[in-house]
């Protein structure tokens, strides 16, 4: 049974894209440590965090498909499952500077110093422990998701109204974490990273180590995908995005579909947060902002939703172009991004791989010769 489930996840694309990204997970690395600076094929230290951070971006791209593309699902508020992750890693980090803080405080980081707290309070309790740490990352944002959608999905609201109500948390959360008596930092957030597992952050190594498990995590959220689209299940998904009341009348619980496909999609959108923290070194409540979300919803329009490897394309390309707008024409990148969401959603509304298949399939239709006509009879004088 667990071989046929494999052999299902994986089918010829899924396996290529997994193939393609572990390569990469194994080239990068090795491009930047065992080649010279200078040399040709060297990958400096600044890429690789970039590049880490794009793949982090592809797997919250690939997390807000698997409920906006399959189930029908469009989420504006993925960003607070991103952050909540982020913060819950941030936490660990923050523990582990220890006294090696500003205020050499061996417990109470170093904004809460500055704020006279006087004692941790009990929600970080434990974060200075990797094992308790590392499963907060999935359980705080699933967890969330999962009281979200059981409130959301039974009494059935969709569509444009549930689309408002998932911005709607996200900017509560957002204006949450901005207060300094919230406990994590207020507008500044969480930074000054020293180490993760005993390892510095800053060190060539543990960057490469952390884009190496940025590949393996969106490597695995593939294949997590690819089983789930490609099972029962993910029929049943399909035929709640194009006629819910359909398959209500059929028999299915709606609910308990989109509870499950929204959780799992959560997990893996905090498990990109976290990945996210220590290569950029800093977690702060502008995660949480809607236009994040937004921004992701943008990914998988462009790339192609209700497939795996669209919002992987997606999330890479407009980063690419994100990174090289917002250096050499900051002030245009905003008008940009709007303009390419309104071209994708005119002329490309299956995005690029949309595109992709169209012309393929152009190319390999048989071309079908019509018949001779008949020959005219003239009337016999």
């Amino acid at each position: 049974m667990i071989t046929q489930m494999l052999l299902r996840a994986l089918d010829k694309k899924a396996s290529w894209l997994i193939a393609i990204i572990l390569i990469v997970a194994i080239a990068i690395p090795a491009c930047n440590l065992l080649i010279p600076p200078g040399q040709f094929g060297h990958v400096p230290g600044y890429a690789v965090t970039l590049f880490g951070k794009y793949l982090c971006y592809a797997v919250l791209a690939l997390a807000l498909d698997l409920v906006w593309g399959y189930v029908g699902i469009l989420s504006l508020g993925h960003a607070a499952f991103f952050a909540l992750g982020g913060y819950a890693m941030g936490m660990y980090l923050m523990r582990q500077i220890g006294s090696r803080g500003v205020y050499a405080n061996p417990v109470l980081p170093d904004f809460m110093v500055f704020l006279n707290w006087k004692e941790l309070p009990w929600y970080w309790l434990g974060f200075d422990m990797w094992w308790f740490a590392f499963p907060m990352v999935m359980l705080v944002p699933g967890v969330l998701a999962f009281v979200f959608g059981w409130f959301a999905f039974r009494s059935r609201v969709t569509g444009v109204y549930l689309s408002i109500i998932t911005q709607a948390m996200t900017f509560a959360l957002l204006l949450a974490f901005f207060r300094n008596d919230f406990g994590f930092g207020g507008n500044n957030g969480l930074t000054d990273f020293k180490d993760i597992l005993g390892f510095s952050v800053q060190a060539a190594s543990t960057r490469a180590a952390l884009f190496a498990l940025s590949a393996l995590l969106l490597a695995l959220s593939v294949f997590v995908c690819s089983m789930i689209v490609n099972s029962k299940l993910g029929k049943v998904m399909v035929a709640i995005r194009d006629g819910e009341s359909r398959t209500r009348f059929l028999g299915w619980r709606p609910e308990n579909v989109k509870l499950f496909a929204f959780t799992v999609s959560a997990v893996l959108a905090g498990l990109a947060g976290a990945l996210y923290v220590p290569q950029v070194g800093i977690i702060n409540p502008g995660e949480f902002a809607p236009e994040n979300s937004i921004e992701a919803v943008i990914w998988v329009a462009v790339g192609g939703r209700g497939t795996i490897v669209g919002p992987i394309i997606g999330a890479l390309l407009v980063n690419a172009g994100k990174s090289y707008f917002t250096g050499a024409l900051p002030e245009y990148w905003l008008f940009a991004l709007g303009g390419l969401f309104v071209f994708v959603t005119l002329f490309l509304p299956k995005g690029i791989v949309g595109l992709v298949g169209n012309f393929r399939s152009r190319k390999t239709k048989p071309t079908v010769v019509p018949p001779p006509l008949a020959a005219k009879v003239e009337p016999a004088e």
